[in-house]
């Protein structure tokens, strides 16, 4: 019987994750879920519970364990009991915790990233020393490859390179970390997905993130209209169910330890982002929304009317608008991730990347149903 310890369970890949988790039929799961209080981790597990669509009456609920901590702390801020019964029965680790964060000062940062990599190895130790443990599944990001022009291997990146901002050199830190754990025989497989989006049959996802804002963005309604001309510029996007399926299935695979999987549309499959705004402006005015007309401008135009913008627009747009410089600053490289070794070896597996295309309509759909 396998035992999962799943962190990151409440953000966008872990409540991806757990249900495909839950399809085996003996297998339990332990979800790192941050909450004040008793209470409120019960109110969390309930939240996730109904997004999963699991009943009271669910079987699968016997299977779940929720663990009040945080995967930045020593343990995960488990008691020592707890942190001993979990070291005993694990046998696989999940690691999907991280602060999407691209602003934080870089200790805190580091914090996020590194301290939960390191907490990661070492309970990876401990399950081995004590029980029948197989491996780890740790996420990282292909944005590790920082600012290096072209497109980015399925490899480890070690040369120096310049990042765009705190959550990139973090990452690429804690890779690093990772790295020298397998090179002395923690069984780990690093997994890179681009930015996740929802699932690709129904569009579903737990919460509305980065994409998502670019969405608002590029319907014109958060900058009045006014929209950089970025031709070239294309944006690589995942759906939820191929990065947990790839993780589902890389957890039973020794095979995979010490390899790097691109879980991203890749080269090919990356969608323009003039395509994807023509798809948001159709499908917000479909739902009955109007948008301003467009006024298209140059790059450097639009970065400096984005401060006008903010005085003419309410707050919460206004604070919206403060992000904008981030996505400028990824949307000007001209960059790509390369995923033909990762795609190869799961479509092998029957796990099939899904045209961005067939399903991009749907999580903008799924979007504006719940926020309109």
């Amino acid at each position: 019987m396998n035992t999962y310890f799943v962190t990151g369970a409440t953000g966008t890949i872990g409540s991806g994750l757990v249900p495909v988790l839950l399809r085996e039929p003996a297998a339990e799961v332990r979800l790192l879920i941050r909450a004040a209080s008793s209470e409120q981790l019960t109110e969390r597990l309930e939240s996730l519970l109904a997004f999963w669509n699991i009943g009271a009456d669910d079987p699968r609920r016997t299977r779940m364990t929720a663990l009040r901590g945080d995967a930045e702390l020593p343990h995960f801020g488990l008691t020592e009991q707890d942190y001993g019964r979990l070291s005993e029965c694990c046998t696989h680790i999940i690691h999907c915790a991280g602060k999407v964060r691209m602003n934080l000062p870089l200790e805190a940062a580091r914090q996020a990233a590194v301290s939960s990599a390191r907490n990661v190895a070492d309970l990876a130790k401990a399950c081995i020393a004590r029980g029948d443990f197989s491996k780890v599944e740790f996420v990282s990001t292909v944005g590790v490859g920082g600012r290096n022009p072209g497109v980015i291997p399925e490899t480890w990146i070690t040369n120096p390179r310049e990042f765009h901002n705190t959550y990139e050199q973090s990452k690429a830190e804690a890779e690093l970390f990772i790295a020298r754990e397998i090179d002395t025989g923690v069984p780990i497989t690093v997994h890179r997905p681009s930015m996740v989006v929802g699932d690709s049959r129904e569009g579903k996802v737990v919460h509305f993130q980065i994409f998502y804002h670019l969405c608002e963005f590029l319907s014109g309604r958060r900058t009045l209209g006014v929209f950089p001309v970025l031709e070239r510029a294309t944006l690589d996007i995942i759906p939820v169910d191929y990065v947990a399926d790839a993780l589902a299935w890389s957890a039973g695979r020794p095979d995979t330890v010490g390899r790097i999987l691109h879980l991203c549309s890749g080269p090919d499959g990356a969608i323009r982002l003039m395509d994807l705004r023509e798809r948001v402006q159709r499908l917000f005015r479909t739902h009955g929304m109007k948008l301003p007309l467009s006024l298209p401008v140059s790059l450097a135009v639009f970065k400096g009317t984005i401060p006008v913008i903010g005085w003419l627009v309410p707050e919460k747009t206004r604070k919206a608008l403060r992000t904008l410089p981030i996505f400028l600053d990824y949307l000007a490289e001209d960059q790509a991730f390369a995923n033909a070794d990762t795609r190869a070896l799961l479509a092998a597996a029957g796990i099939q990347l899904p045209p961005v295309e067939d399903y991009v309509d749907r999580l903008v759909t799924y979007y504006l149903n719940r926020c309109s």
